[in-house]
């Protein structure tokens, strides 16, 4: 009896550590998530930013499931998800989070921590806005929520935001293209053979289906709503004090150090972690950014 009761202990350990690959509908939408950890077990969603996809999460997975329940999806218009056409889908992060809304309905979620990168934080800062009984805490790695995070390289994008012209918008075509990928994925990083080649190759695949750049340049023009949120964000902040780990490559060209730093002003407890590294800290820090992690969700609530 006790051999048998041993073996289903093992089984559902080695079930729980093991990654699957599923799809679900989510508002109309195909969307492709990957899941790992007991079901039983406190609930971690990880939500990617541009121009990846939750491949990006593939090394930190293995960390957090033995404890957590992790989610992680594929935003509409990256990754295995539904791209639907333009005419049919406006790429806004309004509608990212609407989206995001509806996986995490269809899913049954109750009470989970989110971690939020790049443009995972404005669309899981929205989820935050409308579900703050659901979450437990959150972390964000190089998500941006203040001005002062937001760096030249940015310089461009807000010219086009004030114009909103063909010309600014052309110029920005580069950001889909390889130089600027490498650029995202190389700057900062002090061994760049630490930077798996799947990575860019994987994201400049996506980008190079029909119709990805404008969708992208949509959503990179639609950025300047989520900058006018920033006070919304602020307020949440303040009024539920949630619990918070903030963690930044600190060579990132896009979100400056000063941004991880500001969460300070509405989160005074919010622990605050710099690695030497840049945009993507997963790629060369993920064993580090994964204890850290593990170590703040013993603090939060059930």
């Amino acid at each position: 009896m006790a051999q048998s009761k041993n073996k289903s202990v093992s089984q559902a350990e080695n079930t729980a550590s093991k990654v699957y690959y599923r799809k679900i509908n989510a508002g109309g939408h195909n969307i492709f998530y990957r899941e790992s950890g007991s079901q039983d077990a406190p609930v971690i969603l990880l939500l990617h930013g541009y121009p990846t996809s939750s491949h990006m999460f593939r090394n930190l997975i293995p960390i957090l499931n033995e404890k957590y329940h992790v989610i992680a999806p594929d935003l509409p218009g990256f990754g295995y998800s539904d791209a639907p056409c333009r005419d049919k889908f406006d790429y806004t992060f309004d509608n990212l989070a609407k989206v995001m809304q509806a996986f995490i309905d269809e899913l049954k979620l109750k009470r989970f921590a989110v971690y939020v990168f790049d443009y995972g934080a404005p669309t899981g800062y929205r989820l935050m806005l409308t579900n703050p009984e659901k979450i437990t805490g959150f972390i964000s790695q190089n998500g941006n929520a203040y001005t002062e995070g937001l760096g030249s390289a940015w310089d461009g994008v807000k010219k086009y935001w004030e114009n909103n012209s063909d010309e600014d918008r052309d110029a920005l075509r580069g950001f889909v293209k390889e130089e600027e990928l490498r650029f995202q994925y190389f700057t900062g990083v002090g061994d760049p053979e630490l930077v798996a080649p799947e990575t860019y190759t994987l994201d400049q695949y996506f980008l190079d289906r029909p119709e990805s750049d404008e969708k992208q340049l949509d959503l990179i023009g639609d950025y300047k709503n989520n900058v006018s949120l920033y006070p919304k964000f602020h307020e949440y902040f303040r009024k539920y004090q949630p619990k918070a780990l903030i963690i930044w490559g600190n060579k990132d060209p896009y979100f400056l150090p000063a941004g991880a730093e500001a969460y300070k002003r509405d989160i005074p407890n919010a622990t605050i972690k710099f690695y030497d590294t840049g945009h993507f800290a997963l790629e060369t820090h993920a064993e580090e950014i994964g204890n850290d992690i593990l170590n703040f969700m013993e603090t939060l609530p059930d």
